[in-house]
């Protein structure tokens, strides 16, 4: 499956917690990342500072859904069902 292109279900919805290009403490959950774009595309794709958690992750069904609200809801669900503190 490819990223859907502008959608940034991924850079928004999930927390990460490894440092950013000017987010050095990363991000929480639910906050745009700085590296987003006005349109939504990764302005550090493809380079060295990027996250390793973030170029290593690939798109798929199960995570993004058939839209970008899906993506969204799937996301903060799993975000959500696997933070620290509520197993």
């Amino acid at each position: 499956m490819e990223c859907r292109t502008g959608c940034a279900a991924c850079c928004i919805a999930i927390s990460i917690s490894s440092p950013i290009p000017g987010m050095p403490e990363g991000k929480p959950a639910g906050m745009r990342c700085i590296q987003l774009t006005d349109d939504n595309r990764c302005g550090i794709f493809g380079q060295a500072s990027r996250p390793a958690v973030c170029s290593g992750l690939q798109a798929e069904e199960a995570m993004c859904g058939s839209n970008n609200q899906e993506a969204f809801y799937i996301l903060t669900q799993l975000e959500r069902q696997t933070a620290p503190g509520l197993r």
